[in-house]
């Protein structure tokens, strides 16, 4: 089991930024936090509701201003030292790295209107599994943005941070994701998980009050090869559902906000009975498929919430098996490894449900298990693991963090 407490030594990181930087006056520590999310997968581009909470994993920034203009990172997993300027229109160069992260951040506060009067130097570390489903490029962009703002006095506001971050990914990534990891690892509070709309940004805390339990998260140990392109296919697959539904100006029946499919302004807006009664405008079984697993999966949401506020664990862990299953069946982005993985901690009489997380092929799943039989549950799932796909998983249990914040 991997030592799921979190390992920071302030000392050892600001001697490592000396080594790097020649000393450590002034230099600004802040951490970011990794995230899960509960349940609500795929669904934050449809306007849906999403239930994720921040992780006690972390990436960690030690950021410096510069008497030049000069911009400087370095990270003490990635070995390469990048340098830039202040001054300079930044662009995406597949050579930079991991620095384009970075720089798309630096290019959105450009466009919003932040000046950089000087240069700065920075040093990341972290214990967030890379492209693990858990969020890391995430936790770069916000932990960034928000250390950024606080070296230069930007007063950004945590609801910014995420849309910075998201807008990054969309205008210098190119990567058209949702707004979910963001806006969790800007603004979540420890003990809590954040039920967030994805089409107006409400959101509300919700108290994690695990009653003896806690999240495994278990990673595949699979690069996630396949999650981009997938992603946008699987996005171009529900805007031709919503656009099917749309031209078919079907009525729909009461419960929802809206009495005609041609209203809809994304599928979440359909309720699940609603989505039975008008699914014959889409003549394309996969498309219906995906289009199904949104809505039921926008209704898992809900009933995962009130669970919560019941505190009715068991119902949770149901609706979390439930989820995997969509994501497998209808959605199909689970894969061998995370089906492996959830199946095996399903089987365990320990844990109560478990699921992919994230994007998938690949990436993490994650278990809700009784805490004074983690040790054992990671133990037997390692087995069927191993056996089934001839590598290890990694594992580690979590607790509920704050957002992006000074160390």
């Amino acid at each position: 089991m991997e030592n799921n407490s979190e390992i920071f030594d302030r000392a050892e990181f600001l001697s490592a930024f000396e080594k790097f930087y020649g000393s450590s006056d002034g230099a600004l520590l802040f951490r970011s936090p990794a995230r899960i999310n509960i349940i609500g997968e795929h669904i934050d581009y449809n306007g849906g509701k999403v239930f994720p909470a921040a992780i006690d994993r972390y990436m960690y920034f030690a950021v410096r201003k510069r008497a030049d203009t000069k911009i400087i990172y370095n990270d003490l997993q990635f070995e390469g030292t990048f340098e830039f300027d202040a001054g300079e229109n930044f662009s995406y160069k597949k050579e930079n790295s991991y620095a384009n992260y970075l720089n798309g951040i630096l290019s959105i506060l450009k466009k919003r209107g932040c000046g950089f009067p000087c240069g700065f130097e920075v040093l990341i570390s972290s214990n967030v599994p890379p492209a693990g489903g858990i969020s890391s490029s995430s936790a770069l962009e916000c932990g960034f943005a928000y250390a950024v703002s606080e070296l230069f006095g930007f007063d950004i506001s945590r609801k910014d941070i995420a849309l910075i971050g998201q807008q990054s990914e969309h205008e210098f990534m190119n990567v058209q994701c949702g707004i979910m990891d963001q806006f969790i690892i800007a603004t979540a509070k420890k003990d809590t998980a954040e039920v967030l709309d994805c089409a107006t940004l409400e959101c509300e805390y919700v108290p994690l009050k695990m009653d003896g339990y806690k999240f495994v998260v278990m990673n595949t140990k699979k690069k996630r090869q396949l999650a981009d392109s997938k992603y946008n296919e699987r996005r171009a697959e529900c805007e031709s559902a919503l656009a099917q539904l749309k031209a078919a100006a079907l009525p729909l029946p009461a419960g929802g906000a809206f009495s005609n499919t041609r209203d809809l302004p994304n599928l979440c807006a359909l309720t699940a009975p609603q989505f039975e009664a008008v699914k014959g405008a889409i003549k394309d079984q996969t498309i219906l498929r995906r289009a199904r697993h949104v809505v039921t999966e926008n209704e898992r949401v809900l009933k995962s919430v009130a669970a919560l506020k019941a505190g009715d664990l068991a119902a949770l862990g149901e609706l979390l098996r439930q989820s995997h299953a969509s994501l497998r069946d209808d959605y199909e982005v689970t894969g061998i490894e995370l089906d492996t993985l959830a199946d095996a901690a399903n089987a365990q009489k320990s844990c109560i449900g478990a699921r992919m997380t994230g994007a998938g092929f690949g990436g993490c799943a994650i278990a809700l298990v009784r805490a004074d039989k983690v040790d054992s549950f990671i133990d037997s799932v390692q087995k069927t693991y191993t056996a089934a796909i001839g590598h290890d998983a990694g594992f580690f249990a979590c607790a509920p963090s704050d957002g992006v914040a000074v160390v």
